[in-house]
């Protein structure tokens, strides 16, 4: 369960993690009031969480916890504070805010579910009703915070929470300088986007760990319709508007009410009544009246005018051939088409999934010498999700500290683009790195220990534990083809039987163009 913060990443955070003071302990009491019963997990900025219980309400609670307080911990209890004072269904509750100088604390609402992020990652992109309906809980909640005058700033498939009764929840608000009403709408646009897809545009919302959007060779993210089936086109259109710094972005008010009217569409599946997008901002005095960005009435009035030109142009020819057939008696020439103009542009290809076969995958175990796993490398790539291979039990999670990992080489036999790799394991919380080189230097101890040095890894940033047991990684520059492709495991998660450290690779999935 992800409680809280695996937001993007602030100015704040760029400073390095932070500690908590005297490493807190289960049964830990703080306040005379709030005991600590489970570490859960750490968020971005390196703040502890933890399961708690206030022992005079006898409810659960989250508690973040950070060191040191004082001055270094203002923001973060400014924040807190601001945030208790939006009560709204969508928001996390927040009950206190304690700074003991050492060390200072956040108390909040515990909520039972997952994040958005690991829900995608376990179950991958959703389809296009539940979507709506998450964007639309967290625009409402938004609407709630910026009638307050406050800005959320953290606005994330990581700090937007699925209780196990449906309700969707907000949490985290860490707004900085940088931060503004309108990039918290523009990352609703991100969260619509990584809910149909999977993947979260960086350049667009904000840096994260999670994969960044597929970008074509001028840098711009493919739209939603083009990586997967099936998504409306006003849905498509109105993810990428919110994404596109050129359109003018909406109010959250006016993007609720938006969402509001698809998600009731989605309910009563009347897709195919939905007009056009109609922002209309609240109290504004007009409910029929759309409002328009600048850019794109400049560009429907641009294409009007050059078809209007070409028109006249064709027209004009027209009337040249037909007087010249009638004095010559030759047959008019046939009317010109479209099919040479360089204008009509074919649409964008659409990433495939690659079959991959036994001959084309090896196992990578550089030190041991011990390759009693090479029989088993097929599996991960034999479309069976029951077959796998399965590591040894290691007494550490880095394999024993006997080796830098292992892992599966795919030989694709030619240079190709490359889009995805998706990798299945049995459980979560493996390290799993994805990296690329030139060539295969031999299957043998020698030559793995070559490959794991030389070949690069797809993210500039250091490798971090799996949330769920679908993890998905891009990276792949647009311009460059590969050939070979290398899964490598750095760290394994505990056993499912409690005693030491495996997994199961149980599918690996490559896609490409």
């Amino acid at each position: 369960m992800t409680q809280v913060g695996e937001g993007h990443e602030t100015a704040a955070d760029e400073a390095g993690p932070v500690l908590t003071f005297g490493a807190p302990t289960a049964g830990e009491v703080l306040a005379e009031r709030y005991q600590l019963e489970e570490h859960v997990n750490n968020d971005s900025a390196g703040r502890q969480v933890w399961r708690g219980i206030d022992v005079i309400l006898r409810r659960p609670v989250a508690m973040v916890l950070r060191h040191p307080g004082g001055d270094s911990a203002v923001e973060m209890l400014q924040a807190a504070v601001a945030a208790s004072r939006v009560i709204h269904p969508n928001l996390v509750g927040v009950y206190d805010a304690i700074d003991e100088q050492e060390r200072a604390y956040v108390v909040r609402e515990w909520v039972d579910g997952e994040s958005l992020r690991d829900l995608v990652a376990s179950e991958g992109p959703l389809d296009p009703a539940r979507a709506i309906a998450i964007a639309h809980s967290v625009a409402d909640a938004l609407t709630a915070v910026h009638a307050t005058g406050m800005v959320h700033g953290n606005v994330h498939p990581g700090s937007t929470l699925i209780a196990d009764d449906g309700r969707v929840v907000l949490a985290d608000a860490r707004a900085d300088a940088a931060d503004s009403t309108e990039s918290d709408v523009r990352a609703v646009g991100g969260v619509l986007y990584f809910a149909l897809t999977g993947h979260w545009p960086h350049t667009e919302v904000g840096r994260s760990a999670l994969p960044d959007a597929n970008r074509d060779s001028a840098g711009n993210p493919a739209a939603p319709r083009q990586i997967r089936a099936g998504i409306p086109a006003y849905l498509d259109d109105l993810t990428m508007d919110l994404l596109d710094r050129r359109v003018a972005a909406p109010g959250s008010d006016a993007l609720t009410a938006e969402l509001g009217r698809l998600d009731s569409a989605a309910e009563d599946e009347e897709y195919e009544d939905v007009g056009p997008l109609r922002f209309v901002q609240a109290g504004s005095g007009s409910s029929s009246e759309p409002i328009r960005s600048a850019p794109k009435i400049l560009v429907g009035v641009g294409a009007l005018i050059v078809i209007a030109i070409i028109g006249l142009i064709f027209g004009i020819r027209a009337i040249n051939n037909t007087g010249n057939s009638a004095d010559s008696g030759n047959t008019p020439a046939a009317q010109p088409t479209n099919a040479g103009d360089s204008s009509v542009q074919p649409p964008a290809p659409q990433p495939q999934q690659i079959k991959l076969t036994a001959d084309m995958v090896r196992m990578v175990d550089p030190p041991s010498g011990d390759r009693s796993d090479t029989e088993q490398a097929k599996y991960t790539v034999d479309g069976d999700p029951d077959t796998a291979w399965e590591t040894q039990t290691y007494n550490t999670a880095p394999f024993g500290r006997l080796k830098d990992g292992m892992g599966i080489l795919i030989n694709l036999g030619q240079p190709r683009s490359l889009s995805e790799v998706q990798v299945l394991t049995s459980v979560p919380g493996a390290t799993i790195d994805v990296r690329t080189g030139p060539k295969d230097f031999g299957d043998s101890s020698e030559g793995d220990k070559k490959l794991v040095k030389e070949f690069k890894s797809l993210s500039d940033e250091k490798p971090e534990k799996s949330t769920g047991t679908t993890t998905a990684f891009s990276g792949f520059n647009p311009d460059e083809k590969y050939q070979y492709v290398l899964v490598f495991l750095t760290s394994l998660p505990q056993s499912e039987e409690g005693s030491g450290y495996k997994v199961s690779v149980n599918e690996i999935k490559l896609s490409g163009y």
